[in-house]
This record gives C-alpha cells, structure tokens and sequence, in this order.
C-alpha cells in the first residue's frame, strides 16, 4: 500500500510539472547585488494578464523589482503558440538575501527561490590574472610535465608553473539542460555566476526561436564598466568570438552568432584585445571576411583609440602604445598550435608566418593594462588544448599546454612584483584522456599495438629538451607517451604524433555518416578503432569530469572544496568588490 500510495504522489508530481510556468532566472540562482538581470515567466498556456499573480517575498512583482512589464500574449515558434510571458528587463535587486518568487497563473504554479549576495565595500585584489586552458584534463597537465622535464625513476626531473599554484576547488560543469557542457555555457558560468544550457552565452536559454532575446544577465566585463575604473584584457589562441573569450562580454543563446559577437566586443571595448577571428572585423566587400553587412570593426577600433597589430613584429611596436589600448589580430580563424607555429610550421602558418605565442601575447597585455593604477582583469585562453583534443591529436593539444605553461610563468612573475594580483589557473570542462603508456619503436615486430607498453613494459619515454626553451627538442621521439581517448568516432589510430597536419579522424561518407578516414589506413601498424559515440560525431567529446582549479594570491581563499562553475564569479566579485561602488 506504501509503495501504490508512493508512485501516485510520483504520477501527481510529474503531472503538476507539465503545467509549471518556466521562470530565469532559474531555481537557486545566485545573483549580485545591484547586477542587471532579466526576469522572465513563461506559461505553458495563453493567459490572461489580469490573471498572472506574481509575488516576490510576498510583495507584488512588479513593486518588488520596479520595472516596466511586458506581457506577451502569444510567444510563438513559427506557427506554434508556446504559451503566454511576462518580461522585465534590467532588473537589480540592492539587498542580499534569498528572495522567494512565487507565480500563479490558473493551474500554472511555480515557485523558487534566489539567493543574492554582496560584497565587501574593499576590494581584496588590485588585478586579477585568469588564465584558462579550454578542455584542460589531468592528463594533459601530467603529459605537459613529463614532455617538457622528463622524468627519471618514477620522480618528474622538474616543475611546471602550474605545479606551484596551489590546487583551491574541484569544479561542476554541468549545464542547465545536460549533465553534458561545452565551453559556452561553462565559461558563461565563471564569467556571470549564472549556469546556462548548452551554447548559450550570458543569458538563460528560452524558448523563443531568435538566440538574441534571451533574458540576460551581466557578464564581469559589464560589472567592472559599471562599477570599476580597471581596464579590461582578452587573450585566445582561437577566434576572439569564439565560446571562451566571447563569454568575457557577450549575450547570445547560440555561440555560433560570431558577427554579432564581434559587435558586443566593440560595446564593451576591452583594453587589450588579441588573437584570431579578424574575419569578423572585416567588412563583407573584403576579401576572407565572414561579415553579412559592411560595417569594418577594425576601422572603428581604430576610431577608438586603438592601435591594430597583425603579426608578432607589430606586437611588439604596439606594446609601447601610449593610449594602452591595443587590438591584435594574427589569424582570420584560430590561430595555429604551438607544434605547428614554432616547430613543424604546418598547418596555416605559410598563410599566417608572424602569429605571436600565449606567451608573448600575455606579456603585452600585462606591460599595458598594469598602467592603469585602479587594477585589470586578464582572461588569457589557451584555446587548441580543447581544439586538437577534439581530433585525437595528443601532440598538439599537449605541447599547447606546455605553451599555457609558460604564460602561467609569466603571470606568475607579474605577480610576484604584484603581489595584490590575484592569479586563478583552470579549464572549462574536461575531455575524455589519459595516459596509458608508452609507445616503444624499438619493441620487435611490426603490428605498432604490440609497440604499446603498459605497466612495467611501459617503461619511461625518451623525450629531451636539449636546448632548454621548455619544448621537448621533438615529439617522434622512439619511446613517446601513448595518450587515449575513452570516447569518438571510427578512427585509425597510427601510434604516431601527426608531423604533416592536424589529425583528421573522420570524414563523412555519403550517408552523412562519420566514418574512419581511410588517409591514415596505410600507415605501418595503423588499427581500426570502432567509435563509441554516435556517427553524427566526427571528432571526440567533451567529459563531465570536473575540473581542477588553482588560486593564488589576495582573495584565493574564496576557492575551496567542490564548487559550481557558477559559484567562481562569486569568489571573482567579492575579490574585486564588484558590490560596492568604485567610481564617481
């Protein structure tokens, strides 16, 4: 009888939450005080607005957070009626607390609660230094240490900069609609103390078809425009509208909105702008760009005081501008690896020969915003760790955390000389990688699988640095690190570092079907790897696996334990006291 009466109070459950109103922000939110949001209500159902009963803390809605409201009769998907909305936009709420919302609309209920909080009126840090590997897993740190120093007997013949940045927090990076996350919504989640779905960017994913009028919330650029003088950097190896960086300023359901991101760039107008994705500058008239109208961003920040630097030489000129403001821009997409760029010089460095380095890049941004004596945020983005772990290509993605290494070094430097900057070193989510063991040439026979040492056969790999830049002198060394996905598509695995170009798993066949690209089938020892995920997938997928982030510095002790993506931007806040008013 427990049991019938247990799975009709489950049936009632579910059949109340078919007709719950949808409300952002969502159940337990956290939210600054003072940030601008946008609340908004949907209904399952047409309602009538004289219907709609709204309280929060009992208090009407509309007293309660003071803004014009619209009602939407009908929202709709082309045809489809979605139901009824309430919207108001640019709401605050200037006292911390936890505020219970309660909505009502004929057999429609919702009711949830928000938790706001402040600050203190002092801020704990001058700058902050945020430096973040997209896709950085354990592995990739532990492949890093042993490429770059080797390792004899068991013990690591040296340290990475990132091996003395104490380890703060274990990172949540789930989404809003999916255990599983990409970098939109995960770098949306540090950038803004709010979590969001899958591809969304400083909003909550509504349902509404246009990605451009979902509610909002502030992004740490915003709230440092609004409430400090601090200048403001953007660094990435990848498109600078890309998921990372674009999450620094941006507000759009789908990431994929690159051009419009561009011109959120351009309202925000970061001090220190470098990386790739010029495409999105360049009016459509313009050879290689991507633009669908004529507006010519480069000729705008130029108006704005900029000074535009396309290779590593004009890096360096425009690092003594005396403006401060400086937009570099050294690839129409992403820039290429570190493998690529300093050593194989393939890819599209023939196309792109003076693309600066994370390290020289971040050593620009720092000389330059460090003049401004009211402090800086820094976000530098070691974009291809994420990129070249999607394809399986180990090599790259591992040497470009070497690379992110050494710009953690930088900071680091920066930081001793100012010690009221606070340095936070993480990823956005994970990937799917580890270290298995070692792949020996010099093993007998010719099927490379056999090559693969596991356990005591794996013995040591025989990498070397000998003109000490940090870099193993090569990566086709005879015994080298065997890195493994436990995810992507049907794929040739060669056992070998990828010399002549990135790694291309997978090509579509006339199915539409990802299948193994056959290029890679004659190497010597290749095997057929059957795929795991769907044939939808051409490359291999983001883990769940949280994320390890480290802090060092005035207000690192904000980072502890286990917490939610989310829950960083409020450690950010309190450093910089973003609750308390900076400027006059």
């Amino acid at each position: 009888m427990r049991k019938l009466f247990s799975a009709l109070v489950a049936t009632t459950i579910l059949a109340g939450a078919a007709q719950a109103a949808e409300v952002y922000p969502l159940d337990r939110a956290t939210i600054l005080t003072g940030s601008p949001f946008d609340f908004k209500v949907e209904f399952d159902k047409v309602v009538k607005p004289e219907d709609v009963k709204i309280t929060v803390n009992g208090q009407d809605y509309k007293a309660a957070l003071g803004k014009e409201v619209e009602f939407v009769a009908e929202e709709k998907n082309k045809d489809k009626v979605l139901g009824s909305a309430v919207i108001l936009r640019g709401v605050t709420l200037a006292k911390a607390g936890d505020y219970k919302v309660e909505v009502a609309a004929g057999s429609e209920t919702k009711s949830i609660t928000w938790n706001v909080y402040g600050t203190p009126e002092q801020a704990k840090a001058k700058n902050v230094i945020f430096l973040i590997a997209d896709g950085l897993s354990v592995a990739h740190r532990t492949a890093a240490r042993i490429m770059s120093k080797g390792m004899t007997e068991g013990k690591a013949n040296g340290r990475l900069n990132m091996d003395d940045v104490p380890p703060a927090a274990f990172i949540g990076t789930s989404a809003t609609d999916a255990v599983a996350t990409d970098s939109a919504n995960t770098m949306s989640a540090y950038m803004t103390g709010h979590k969001t779905a899958v591809n969304a960017i400083g909003v909550y994913a509504d349902r509404t078809p246009s990605s451009m009028d979902d509610p909002k919330v502030e992004n740490i650029a915003e709230a440092l425009r609004r409430q400090t003088k601090k200048s403001i950097g953007i660094i990435s190896t990848a498109e600078l509208q890309d998921a990372t960086p674009a999450a620094v300023v941006a507000h759009t359901r789908k990431r994929g909105d690159k051009a419009e991101i561009n011109g959120m760039l351009f309202d925000v107008k970061p001090d220190v702008l470098l990386g790739g994705g010029s495409a999105y500058f360049l009016p459509q008239a313009t050879a290689g760009s991507k633009r669908k109208d004529d507006k010519d961003y480069i000729a705008m920040f130029k108006d704005a005081g900029y000074t535009l630097a396309t290779s590593k030489s004009e890096l360096a000129t425009a690092a003594g501008t005396n403006t401060g403001k400086i937009l570099g821009l050294f690839h129409t997409g992403n820039m290429d690896t570190t493998l690529d760029r300093e050593f194989l010089k393939k890819g599209t460095v023939g196309k792109f020969p003076e693309q600066p380095g994370l390290v020289e890049m971040t050593k620009v941004a720092l000389d330059n915003l460090s003049k401004n004596p009211e402090g800086f945020f820094l976000m530098v983005e070691a974009a291809n760790v994420d990129k070249m772990s999607h394809p399986l290509d180990w090599d790259r993605a591992v040497v470009d955390t070497i690379e992110f290494d050494k710009a953690i070094g930088v900071a680091r430097e920066f930081a001793a000389k100012n010690p009221d900057t606070l340095i936070i070193v993480t990823g956005d989510h994970t990937h799917g990688v580890s270290i298995i063991g070692t792949v020996d040439d010099e093993k007998p026979g010719t099927e490379m699988r056999e090559k693969v040492g596991t356990y005591a056969e794996a013995g040591f790999p025989n990498y070397e640095d000998k003109d000490g830049d940090g870099y193993p002198d090569k990566v086709d060394v005879s015994r080298r690190l065997f890195l493994n996905a436990n995810n992507g598509p049907d794929h040739y695995e060669t056992f070998r570092p990828k010399l002549d170009a990135p790694f291309v798993p997978a090509i579509q066949n006339e199915k539409k079907e990802y299948v193994a690209n056959e290029a890679y089938k004659d190497v010597p020892g290749a095997v057929l790897v059957t795929g795991i995920i769907p044939k939808s997938a051409d490359s291999g997928v983001h883990a769940v696996d949280d994320i390890v982030l480290q802090a060092e510095g005035p207000g690192a002790e904000g980072f502890r334990g286990y917490m939610e993506q989310s829950d960083v931007y409020k450690a950010l806040a309190e450093a910089f006291a973003l609750g308390a008013k900076q400027t006059n």
